[in-house]
């Protein structure tokens, strides 16, 4: 059988056009972890992005250990996402200051299967593996953003103002404002390794939350 891959079953959240779109995101459910400063030079990022992977990879495997959670079924892993707020940014325009000061969210989508238990087990083996990395940090959520306003980005990440203009703009065409809230946040689905992929030909999901004006 073909493995569940997020990106080809839910296409309209993870492969959208160049031009912006309004779509309504339901509730689903990540593993999660907290964190401030660059991404470019920060430590505390780095180790979060390790973490996500090595927990997600970890119940991914789960069947080679005979520990399969109930209801497994074999997928492929999500694309990293962030949420993204501070560093002095100006949120209409996505312009950031100060990227030292940016407080971020780091997110791995998880399926339906995944759950307290699950990710217990997950910590506990990856632990002996990693024992420097800090578990506690990353935390199971579940979250609906609900309507937002999106695009695919392409190009570097510090000429995401671009896009974010045309997606402000789209939503006021129609009949929309910007809807940012402590629950409601700048949000990027990482397509492309920036690590691999040159800064013109990286590819970023971006979205914005909306509320009819």
């Amino acid at each position: 059988m073909a493995k569940f891959d997020f990106k080809k079953e839910e296409k309209h959240l993870y492969q959208p056009k160049t031009t912006p779109a309004i779509v309504d995101v339901p509730e689903m459910l990540f593993l999660a972890v907290d964190g401030q400063g660059d991404p470019n030079t920060s430590q505390e990022y780095r180790e979060a992005v390790e973490l996500l992977y090595g927990l997600s990879y970890t119940i991914k495997m789960s069947p080679k250990s005979g520990s399969a959670p109930e209801g497994y079924f074999d997928y492929v892993i999500p694309p990293l996402e962030g949420l993204w707020w501070g560093g002095d940014v100006d949120a209409e325009s996505w312009v950031v200051t100060n990227k030292q000061g940016l407080l971020w969210t780091m997110l791995l989508r998880q399926p339906s299967f995944v759950n307290e238990d699950v990710v217990a087990w997950a910590k506990e083996k990856l632990g002996k593996k990693k024992p420097d990395l800090d578990l506690t940090k990353a935390q199971l959520i579940s979250f609906a953003e609900g309507l937002c306003v999106q695009m695919l980005h392409v190009g570097p990440y510090d000429t995401e103002p671009q896009s974010v203009q045309r997606m402000h703009a789209f939503a006021a065409e129609h009949g929309y404002r910007i809807d940012f809230s402590p629950k409601r946040l700048h949000h990027e689905i990482y397509l492309s390794d920036p690590r691999k992929t040159a800064p013109e030909k990286l590819k970023t999901v971006l979205r914005h939350p909306i509320a009819k004006a």
